[in-house]
């Protein structure tokens, strides 16, 4: 059957009942209708007020139940004082249940008037967990152009996190500029440290690998919980701050294993570096023939050798004619191409001074 008991308490409208003649009758049904909107506003104002100390409360609750749950012997508080503490909240927070429980059951025997009982009857409100960010398919170059903007716009803030200590700074941080947990930070910080490596700074590698593996761990509790980073910064934290040895071991492992590739990837871009300055310097110093005079002259016969360390022309031409034809021209050829032999020498020197005469004109 149907309760239709609730029909039997509603307030009648403000302008239903009669008024004495010499009153004015539509300032008074004003006047009843902003009192009634006034005291319900502020009952509103009461129940939001009592609904959002009961959820701090119950949030001070959870939070210490995990701090017990995690406590070692290496924490802030020992455990009876986090035992006493959590019964002082769980005190408070009993008597915010049974003032929250009050107002409901209050705001349940209310009459219904014309502002209420006009109000849709079978709507809710869904709170979804906060959703991760949806993966974008980028080509490599799109991805690279939008690492650098973030880099730039971020450099400063980037650098700032790399460089906090405490974790409840870091943590900070992050909930007052939330943007930055995402694969942009933990890829400028990858980078910043192979650098620091490179630049032979090893301490300070070790301090922003630190933060980085901070950054990874968050990136990857998002991702196990299927949410957006944001959300986990203070969840991290939390839990690494709570002693849980499984998870800072787990943590050290990553970090230890992190600033060893990190040491390797600096082995590796010194080696290319050293690489890319002797290809420079090959580079330079080849012969109009386009050889390289060291390379030419560690492969002439140790007699020819001599004869340029000596620069003794005299025994040059006497070697060369000692030599078969054929291989006397393959020498000579290649110590042309690589300028280590100048056919007219004289010819060559006054060219050269010609030139400099006319540039110096």
């Amino acid at each position: 059957m149907v309760d239709y008991s609730k029909w039997k308490n509603i307030e009648i409208s403000d302008d239903e009942d009669d008024t004495h003649p010499n009153i004015d009758t539509p300032s008074l049904f004003r006047w009843r209708h902003q009192a009634r909107v006034e005291r319900m506003a502020e009952f509103q104002h009461e129940k939001d007020e009592c609904e959002r100390l009961y959820a701090e409360s119950e949030r001070k609750v959870t939070e210490l139940k995990e701090k017990i749950k995690y406590a070692e012997s290496n924490s802030d508080m020992s455990m009876d004082e986090l035992k006493a503490e959590l019964k002082k909240v769980e005190e408070e927070d009993a008597k915010l249940k049974k003032n929250r429980d009050e107002i409901l059951k209050k705001e349940k025997l209310m009459p219904w008037n014309v502002d209420t009982i006009s109000h849709e009857g079978f709507t809710k409100t869904v709170i979804n967990k906060s959703a991760p960010p949806k993966k974008e398919s980028l080509s490599e170059e799109e991805k690279a152009e939008r690492q650098a903007k973030f880099n730039k716009e971020n450099e400063k803030l980037l650098k700032k996190f790399g460089m906090f200590q405490k974790y409840e700074d870091s943590k900070t941080f992050l909930r007052e500029h939330p943007h930055l947990a995402c694969e942009e930070t933990a890829n400028y910080l990858v980078l910043w440290c192979i650098s620091l490596e490179v630049e032979e700074k090893h301490q300070l590698m070790e301090h922003v690998a630190h933060q980085c593996i901070c950054m990874q761990f968050i990136l990857e509790l998002a991702k196990h919980l299927n949410v957006d980073p944001r959300s986990c910064i203070s969840s991290f934290f939390s839990r690494i701050q709570m002693a849980d040895v499984e998870y800072k071991e787990a943590f050290n492992a990553e970090l230890e294993s992190f600033k060893e590739r990190v040491r390797e990837r600096a082995k590796a871009r010194i080696q290319k570096l050293i690489e890319e300055a002797e290809e420079e310097e090959r580079q330079k110093r080849l012969g109009p023939g386009g050889l390289d005079p060291v390379e030419v002259m560690e492969s002439l016969p140790e007699s020819l050798q001599k004869c340029f360390e000596t620069k003794d022309i005299e025994l040059l031409q006497k070697t060369i004619a000692t030599m078969p034809e054929e291989e006397a021209r393959y020498h000579i050829g290649r110590c042309i191409d690589s300028g280590l032999w100048i056919p007219d020498a004289k010819k060559a020197e006054q060219e050269a001074a010609e030139s400099a005469t006319n540039q110096d004109s």
